[in-house]
């Protein structure tokens, strides 16, 4: 389906979640931290039990042909800095944004 609304397409990203909800997620940003990849992604409905415009954050690696892998941050300091880090992108954008 074409979408003529918008300026230009997001990443999009399929995706479901451990109680079997089928998601569509905008890619936000996909940044390093140390050794590791991870990517930002924004639902495209409000879903139970999370707050509207909630990023969810995973370990992302990037498979054969177009395919990705998405892990979920088991580790709370692990989850911390990958949060830590993609604060610090929208610091970076905002400033960008205000000198232009």
């Amino acid at each position: 389906m074409e979408n003529n609304n918008e300026e230009f397409d997001e990443p999009k990203v399929s995706m479901t979640l451990e109680d079997g909800t089928e998601l569509e997620c905008d890619v936000i940003a996909i940044y390093p931290v140390g050794d590791r990849e991870y990517i930002a992604l924004l639902p495209d409905k409000v879903i139970e039990g999370y707050e509207e415009n909630e990023v969810f954050l995973y370990r992302y690696k990037e498979l054969e042909g177009d395919d990705v892998e998405l892990t979920p941050i088991d580790d709370e300091e692990e989850y911390e800095a990958a949060a830590d880090a993609f604060d610090e992108l929208l610091d970076e954008e905002e400033f960008n944004e205000l000198e232009n």
